[in-house]
């Protein structure tokens, strides 16, 4: 995917990417981090159409967000109370906003759009810069599975309807940690293409950029039901505190 750039997944996606992630656990998500926030404000990178970050502001909670994709963003502005949001264009590696946050947030695997192990460090860093003191960086990512590919490859049917079908294919460089897929959406005589790039790290990874950036783990969860993280979760919710000054 040589041309694909921070923008490029968003900006294919945007028209119908509430359609295709109406997640059950949305709700769950929003009461952990408003619990977190405390009084704020908040920043989410990747913020999106809005998923998290609306329910968060109907909350009255003073809400950031940054996004690479003005498709997505335009999505998240259309919709009640999206003024409230206030976004940022741009590379959410910079953190290129200014003030301080009680908690930062990346949900729904977004971390791992950094496609290098320096751009995700650089975020960490960034993050933890901007955080107050004890404050909260959130992230939420799967569990990498090395056993869903073989030679490489997976070639998934996410859906068969009578009208349309939806298909993932991915690619899998294990020296880089990296996944490549196409999303490819079949209706009629049309196919949609949204291509998406993600370098995923394990647990033990992001820890490791988390001391780096001087931030530590307070809680791993295997949801956002808090329940235990272990062996079997396919997903994790960790929740990086930054220390009380002195």
């Amino acid at each position: 995917m040589e041309s694909y750039r921070p923008q490029t997944y968003g900006d294919r996606i945007a028209d119908f990417y509430d359609d295709w992630h109406d997640r059950p656990d949305t709700a769950a998500a929003v009461e952990a981090l408003a619990s977190l926030g405390g009084a704020g404000p908040v920043l989410e990178l990747a913020v999106g159409t809005g998923r998290i970050a609306l329910p968060l502001a109907q909350r009255g909670l003073d809400v950031h967000g940054i996004d690479a994709s003005e498709a997505m963003v335009g999505r998240l502005r259309s919709k009640a109370g999206g003024e409230r949001v206030k976004v940022s264009m741009g590379d959410m590696a910079d953190v290129a906003v200014e003030g301080s946050f009680s908690l930062v947030f990346a949900v729904f695997n977004s971390f791992f759009a950094l496609l290098t192990q320096g751009d995700q460090l650089r975020c960490f860093t960034n993050v933890g810069q901007r955080l107050q003191p004890g404050g909260v960086f959130v992230l939420e990512c799967f569990v990498p599975e090395m056993r869903l590919f073989d030679r490489g490859q997976r070639v998934s049917a996410v859906a068969v309807e009578l009208d349309q079908a939806r298909l993932d294919v991915t690619r899998h460089y294990l020296a880089e940690q990296r996944v490549e897929t196409q999303h490819v959406l079949i209706t009629g005589d049309r196919v949609r293409l949204v291509p998406v790039a993600l370098r995923y790290a394990w647990p033990s990874e992001l820890d490791l950029m988390a001391r780096l950036a001087g931030l530590r783990l307070r809680h791993r969860w295997g949801g956002w039901g808090r329940e235990p993280f272990g062996d079997d979760s396919a997903l994790h919710v960790s929740v990086y505190e930054k220390p009380e000054a002195g």
